[in-house]
């Protein structure tokens, strides 16, 4: 679901600084970023939660942390090799977690964004093929009417 007005995409920040990320959010008229990172902190400069925060503000840009729908860390490695059977099994052990009642109330209300105004979806992979936001996505998707 994507209007003038409305939907969600997934961003990660891999290979940007900070000024680059804010423009292409810019550019993609995001009103609000959510944060899928379990633990919103990063080494790269800008990205960790407090000083994300504060640049998106500067922006104009809100920001929202539902950590109910981050990878927990003993899952991650299969998500960096699309396609093989270690990615599947990583797919299939993230897509149970998002049953979890925090994940699911955590998936309504970033449907609940969604349906009001554009929503970047972020982790830190380039590709949403090696991140667990595709199925974020794929869930709002489902949740938001078209």
């Amino acid at each position: 679901m994507w209007t003038e007005t409305s939907g969600v995409i997934g961003i990660g920040y891999e290979g940007k600084d900070i000024s680059t990320f804010l423009e292409e959010l810019k550019a993609w008229k995001i009103g609000t970023v959510v944060d899928v990172r379990l633990n919103p902190i990063s080494r790269k400069r800008g990205f960790s939660k407090k000083a994300l925060t504060e640049a998106l503000a500067g922006a104009g840009i809100q920001y929202r942390h539902l950590p109910a729908l981050g990878n927990p860390k003993n899952n991650r490695e299969g998500f960096g090799a699309p396609g093989t059977p270690a990615a599947k099994v990583a797919g299939a052990t993230y897509k149970a977690l998002l049953g979890r009642q925090e994940s699911v109330e955590a998936l309504k209300e970033l449907a609940e964004l969604a349906s009001g105004q554009r929503v970047a979806v972020l982790c830190f992979e380039a590709s949403e093929r090696c991140c667990h936001r595709q199925y974020v996505i794929e869930e709002v998707k489902e949740l938001v009417p078209a």
